[in-house]
């Protein structure tokens, strides 16, 4: 295992590596939602690249980007842990972990990479230019790592659908992964940010996944329309961002032709924000 802190460092080895890269993008402070991605990319790849970067260009003005936790010594120490996929000769990992903002973004960068339709719900739709900051990275990453394979968590679905389209729409020689939500025993995802919640918070933060658990059950037992019933109760409460029924297929409205939703929420507990979702088949 190797720790490359710069951009001249990381597009050197790049540039010379003959294997197949996969990338693990993180902003750090990694949880076991984390190593299930590193596991993925480790078991289908001899090299493995794992970014560890906070991206002031996904944060808003309003946002935790200042006391976003940096973690990075203990973060190598939770990549280590692994160490029986490590111990495979085949096996090699990076960490990239640049030093500075300009190891990513280089002075005069001006450039925005934007995925346009898939960014007015959701997310999106409450974090103006979150997707832009997010869509911006991952191609700088793509870029300098030059990955064949890259591998993200479904807990975020929207972004997982504008990394696709992102890819398709540029021609990006990237194959995407995408890794089922890792939760705690009690069933809230993990989250680096699950470490602002206090005692209370935390079992207030239960409710998220609740609610998407009952959502789904009523779905399958009583329709579609008695579910966006129950989203509409739940969008009138002062801590809730959104809860949404979507086709997961564009986030558009739930049509005739859906074949299979997604149902998102996000929640406030304090000052953190949390968010969830679930996959359900319909008209199948």
């Amino acid at each position: 295992m190797k720790v490359i802190r710069s951009r001249e460092e990381i597009l050197s080895f790049s540039n010379k590596c003959d294997k197949e890269i996969g990338i693990v993008p993180t902003m750090g402070n990694l949880h076991d939602g984390h190593l299930k991605l590193v596991e993925a990319s480790l078991l289908n790849n001899e090299v493995t690249i794992v970014t560890i970067f906070v991206n002031p260009k996904q944060f808003g003005p309003n946002e935790d980007f200042q006391k976003y936790p940096r973690t990075l010594d203990d973060d190598i120490s939770r990549i280590s842990s692994l160490e029986e996929l490590l111990k495979n000769k085949d096996n090699e990992l990076i960490i990239f972990a640049p030093s500075s903002v300009e190891e990513v973004y280089p002075a005069n960068f001006n450039t925005v990479i934007s995925v346009k339709g898939l960014d007015n719900t959701l997310c999106g739709l409450n974090r103006p230019g979150h997707f832009d900051g997010v869509c911006t990275v991952v191609y700088q990453l793509f870029s300098l790592t030059k990955a064949k394979r890259a591998y993200f968590g479904l807990k975020d679905f929207q972004q997982t659908l504008i990394i696709r389209k992102l890819v398709k729409d540029l021609l990006l020689p990237v194959d995407i992964h995408l890794i089922d939500i890792i939760r705690d025993e009690d069933g809230l995802a993990l989250s680096s940010r699950n470490k602002y919640l206090n005692v209370d918070e935390r079992l207030q933060a239960l409710t998220l996944p609740k609610r998407i658990k009952n959502l789904e059950q009523l779905v399958k037992e009583s329709g579609i329309s008695e579910a966006m019933k129950k989203t509409k109760i739940y969008n009138k409460e002062s801590n809730v961002d959104y809860f949404h029924i979507l086709d997961s297929s564009n986030l558009s409205p739930v049509s005739n032709d859906t074949c299979e939703v997604v149902i998102a929420g996000a929640m406030r507990f304090g000052n953190t924000r949390l968010i969830d979702n679930t996959l359900v088949k319909i008209n199948a």
